[in-house]
């Protein structure tokens, strides 16, 4: 088992070692979630108009 304070130290000198993103780069990142997200929600809507459009015509043919 370990000590809890020494745990707790070891802890803090870890975080002291991560190396943060600047603001810079946070923003770079959040901006290129959100053009990804655009992009994607684009390529769903044409993909499903394309389905929409080929269902319809299938289903008229069957009738």
């Amino acid at each position: 088992m370990i000590n809890p304070l020494k745990f707790i130290q070891d802890v803090k000198q870890e975080a002291f070692k991560v190396t943060w993103p600047t603001g810079k780069e946070t923003l770079q990142g959040a901006l290129m979630v959100v053009a990804m997200a655009i992009v994607a929600a684009i390529f769903f809507l044409l993909l499903d108009q394309i389905l929409k459009f080929f269902l319809e015509l299938v289903l008229k043919v069957s009738i």
